[in-house]
């Protein structure tokens, strides 16, 4: 089974890279080598794929089509009342004109679509409060990341989603 955990976000503005922060967290967790050099490519065989971008593109589906499970990682600004919300996505084209150009349910539609494939799939996403130029998070939303980073293990380490 092969695995995804796709961060993507600015880690110049702050807390809008929280998920390569998580990433970084949970590999160093999980006594991966070079905790803080993630991928930018899916190009890895590992069955443990880490990778961050910096926004979620229709060209992505095909790397998406070759995992099994993907847990997608973004901040969030306050729209969602939790500050760490984790839900089961489900395959469906949606605009999304406020955030990143495409969501991940999007994504996991255009996959289905052309690799007549889907992955189980997560998003994570973590409370952000501050937006400068800066790579590292606010307090607050710093506090959030080993939270994030145990339910993602716990992710991991069901066969659910």
């Amino acid at each position: 089974m092969r695995i995804l955990i796709f961060g993507y976000g600015n880690k110049d503005r702050q807390d809008d890279g929280v998920a390569w922060h998580i990433i970084s967290e949970l590999k160093s967790q999980l006594g991966q080598p070079d905790a803080d050099m993630i991928d930018e490519d899916f190009d890895s065989d590992s069955e443990l794929v880490f990778v961050f971008q910096l926004q979620l593109m229709p060209e992505q589906s095909e790397s998406i089509s070759a995992f099994d499970r993907v847990c997608f990682i973004d901040a969030h600004t306050g729209a969602i009342p939790e500050d760490i919300h984790c839900q089961v996505l489900t395959p469906a084209f949606q605009n999304s004109p406020l955030t990143h150009h495409l969501t991940p349910e999007s994504l996991l539609s255009i996959t289905q679509t052309i690799y007549n494939k889907c992955p189980r799939a997560v998003l994570l996403s973590v409370r952000g409060y501050e937006f400068e130029f800066s790579q590292m998070l606010s307090e607050r939303t710093q506090e959030l990341v080993p939270q994030s980073v145990s339910l993602i293990r716990q992710w991991l380490s069901s066969d659910q989603a």
